[in-house]
């Protein structure tokens, strides 16, 4: 499947915002990419412009492609409660960002190479699909056999993700869904309702 595998900074000097995580080549460089990136900061963006930039910037953070990402909205406004509020909670319900959050590893796009290459059980099971919707009560864990990856290791060394709907137990390498989070709980700064304006044009 075809993925950005480019400069990250780049894409975060684009919206102006870390959203791969800290960023110190983003501090530096605060202005859009490009040889005229300081002239593109200053000129005005329309109402659809807005909107379209923060569905990308979504999609970049999650690492989900087009198709994938209106699928996913589809399924979110035929759930119950806000359109929105319901597309975050299911991309933060994918098995990869899940991977991610626990501290398995050190970004979304290291989660789904970790899951793609059969690294990742759900509830016991090898999964190797990033996509995967995890339920409350799933446990995620690695791979007896994987447990010694150098990855792994490193991301683990640097503390667990401390989360209140993640339940993590060190001796077992495993975390458990333990609820669906409230959308302030999610630290990403998204403006969800500029992704629903957008689609319902």
């Amino acid at each position: 499947m075809a993925r950005y595998t480019g400069p990250k900074t780049k894409i975060a000097r684009k919206f102006g915002e870390p959203i791969y995580g800290p960023d110190k080549h983003l501090e530096k460089k605060n202005y859009p990419p490009g040889q005229h990136g300081l002239a593109k900061k200053r000129k005005k963006v329309s109402e659809y412009g807005t909107q379209l930039a923060e569905k990308q910037k979504v999609k970049y953070m999650y690492g989900v492609l087009e198709r994938q990402f209106r699928k996913t909205y589809g399924t979110a406004a035929r759930m119950k409660g806000r359109t929105g509020e319901n597309l975050i909670l299911l991309l933060e319900s994918r098995l990869d960002n899940i991977v991610f959050r626990l501290g398995i590893a050190p970004s979304r796009a290291a989660a789904r190479q970790l899951v793609s290459h059969c690294h990742i059980t759900l509830n016991g099971e090898v999964c190797n699909i990033p996509s995967a919707q995890v339920k409350p009560g799933d446990c995620v864990g690695v791979r007896e056999r994987s447990k010694s990856l150098e990855v792994v290791q490193d991301s683990l060394s640097r503390g667990a993700n401390k989360y209140s709907w993640l339940e993590w137990d060190a001796a077992k390498c495993e975390g458990k869904f333990a609820n669906v989070p409230v959308r302030s709980e999610i630290p990403e700064t998204i403006n969800e309702q500029l992704i629903v304006e957008l689609y319902s044009k």
